[in-house]
């Protein structure tokens, strides 16, 4: 009888912990993912979650293609990609073209679109205020700090390609209703301002304390500025837009693209003030930026090449210091192989074995001044015997063009070039037809990736021989936010003000660093010499498209037709072709022809275009909605 006791109570034992294991083990949470409620209890849980937001910045602007081939900077070399849909003006809300697949509206943009972010920064916004972790050395507050910059962020992208959208400061449950209508654009503007003043009382003092890449007080200032200079802009204030555009003068809610009313001499004063608390906060971090006179031309170049490559470079042509230049920037990680590392594979010569993709037109080389400070003129025999000689020094710090000095060739296409020069042209080798160049379309390397301008990228493309584009990462950081561009904010805001004194001093500044003279002029003509000098200065940064159409310059800007570059050179009398080819002005006489094409691109303006269409998938299901001008 004991032993059947005992028998009993080992199988009510055994069965107990059975039962036990088995609850335990379907009470078991998944190893590989964590519980809302739990992230919020654990700071590095906490911090995983804002991390991810930072996916909604994308490559920065170092996608193949670049925003710079949606304005007068660049053409995209391969066709197909939607790009002319928005160039050629046929873009409408059931075909809205290419745009950065980060700064789309909602379900243009899947899983990447820039309402899923936003709704990202809600839920951390609202869990954080609710977190229980330790705020160790203030980490619960860098965080609210970080969400609320990131959701200014994506705002700001949003509204400066639409327009104002529809403001969702909370996340939406299951079974809401989520339709909404559009806010006025000074609602936008002024939660997008309020959003960065939070960041800025939340991040204050920790610039120095975070790695580099995340939301910093600068980046949230700057992220100001630039909002403060968009709104006091043509396009946005309804008065001037309206006797500038026909389209816009009949749109019928002109308060969702810009400010009915309203003091804008306020607005520009707002601009300005906002730029100088930048510039004398930082002043320090502004590279070169207190120059007494223009350095010399090489000097010029290197400085240039130095600000674009953000300190991620070992090249002698770059000086590191100039990475302080950089409030906020996309930067990379070797291990992760991310295509933001491969600027120079996208935009590179093909007769290195790259892609030639956002290849630079006439137009944004015809725009660099001389060496003087006069500008080029196709009509000067000078200039056009030469155009490549005696110009600004961040033409050549910027653009590869024929007879350029580059990286060995023998690197990645073998000894065929030992000069290690960009050839465009078509060559008089001497016999019966002219050689086409290796960096041409009909290149004996490849003839696929060539440009079609005659031109090629150079800016943000490591110099470094060591790097062969083809196959080697670089880690050349993308600038969302530099001291240049706040510097450019305050320069604008005084020019509208007429404070020109003031402007120019700025001005000549960023002109000395560059080895350019000082600029003299007032009034109309000074604004002129600020927008190509922002031009020149900020080109393939994402600005130009987007200074276009707020200064309502688009139709004789982004709307002209596409200018290639065709070079010629032919043997001088009794001279012998070298071989392999080099360029050498002794021997060849080189003829340069600026020439329209519009097979790859007809380029034209339609005013529609000055704000991007709204997805009809986005129309259908908010019937709330009210579509943009001229769709």
């Amino acid at each position: 009888m004991k032993k059947f006791v005992l028998y009993i109570t080992i199988l009510l034992f055994i069965v107990t912990v059975i039962t036990a294991c088995k609850r335990d083990f379907l009470n078991t949470k998944p190893l590989d993912r964590v519980s809302s409620a739990d992230a919020w209890k654990d700071g590095p849980l906490a911090e995983a979650f804002v991390t991810g937001i930072y996916a909604g910045l994308g490559q920065g602007g170092f996608d193949e293609q670049m925003l710079a081939s949606l304005s007068d900077e660049a053409v995209f070399t391969h066709p197909g990609r939607g790009i002319n849909v928005v160039t050629e003006g046929t873009l409408n809300p059931s075909n809205v073209g290419w745009v950065n697949v980060n700064y789309r509206w909602g379900k243009d943009g899947g899983n990447n679109d820039m309402y899923s972010k936003i709704r990202a920064t809600n839920l951390a916004i609202e869990n954080l205020r609710t977190a229980t972790f330790e705020n160790v050395d203030g980490l619960k507050d860098r965080l609210k700090g970080e969400a609320h910059f990131l959701r200014a962020f994506f705002y700001h992208q949003l509204v400066r390609y639409y327009g104002a959208v529809p403001i969702v400061s909370r996340s939406y449950g299951l079974g809401e209703d989520y339709s909404i209508a559009r806010n006025t654009w000074d609602e936008c503007v002024t939660f997008i301002l309020k959003d960065c003043d939070t960041a800025v009382n939340l991040l204050k003092g920790k610039d120095g304390k975070l790695p580099a890449g995340r939301a910093n007080e600068l980046a949230a200032l700057s992220l100001k500025s630039r909002m403060l200079l968009y709104a006091a802009s043509d396009l946005h204030d309804i008065p001037t837009a309206k006797a500038k555009s026909t389209v816009i003068n009949a749109y019928t809610k002109p308060e969702l693209i810009g400010y009915v009313s309203g003091d804008r001499i306020a607005r520009w004063t707002a601009a300005k003030n906002a730029a100088k608390d930048i510039l004398d906060k930082a002043a320090s971090r502004g590279y070169k930026m207190n120059l007494a006179a223009p350095v010399s031309a090489a000097e010029g170049k290197k400085n240039y090449v130095s600000l674009s490559m953000g300190g991620g470079s070992k090249s002698s042509e770059a000086d590191k210091s100039a990475e302080t230049e950089i409030f906020f920037g996309r930067y990379w990680t070797l291990a992760k192989e991310e295509g933001g590392m491969q600027v120079g594979l996208y935009n590179g010569p093909n007769g290195y074995h790259n892609w030639a993709g956002n290849a630079p037109i006439q137009q944004l080389v015809d725009d660099y001044e001389m060496m003087d400070g006069s500008k080029f003129d196709w009509n000067n025999p000078t200039h056009k015997a030469s155009p490549y000689v005696n110009r600004d020094p961040r033409l050549y710090a910027s653009i590869l063009f024929d007879g350029a000095d580059w990286k060995p060739r023998s690197i990645v296409s073998g000894n065929v070039d030992p000069a290690n020069q960009i050839q465009t042209g078509r060559y008089d080798m001497g016999g019966t037809s002219l050689t086409s160049g290796l960096d041409t379309r009909a290149s004996s390397i490849e003839n696929w990736n060539g440009s079609w301008t005659g031109y090629y990228m150079r800016k943000f493309i490591d110099p470094d021989p060591a790097v062969a584009d083809n196959y080697v990462r670089q880690t050349i950081p993308w600038p969302f936010f530099r001291y240049t561009e706040i510097a450019f904010n305050y320069i604008e805001a005084c020019i509208e003000l007429g404070e020109d004194i003031e402007a120019r001093n700025w001005l000549n500044k960023i002109r000395f660093r560059a080895g350019m003279p000082a600029v003299t002029e007032s009034g109309a003509a000074l604004k002129t010499r600020y927008r190509n000098e922002r031009r020149v200065e900020l080109a393939y940064e994402d600005h130009r498209y987007h200074d276009a159409r707020r200064w309502m310059i688009a139709p004789t800007t982004l709307g002209r037709k596409l200018v290639y570059m065709d070079i010629v050179a032919t043997l001088k009398p009794g001279a012998t072709a070298p071989s392999p080819y080099k360029r050498d002005e002794t021997k060849y006489n080189y003829v340069y022809t600026p020439t329209e094409v519009n097979s790859l691109e007809n380029r034209k303006w339609d005013d529609k275009m000055y704000f991007r269409p709204i997805p009809l998938d986005e129309m259908n299901t908010n019937l709330k909605l009210f579509q943009n001008p001229g769709y």
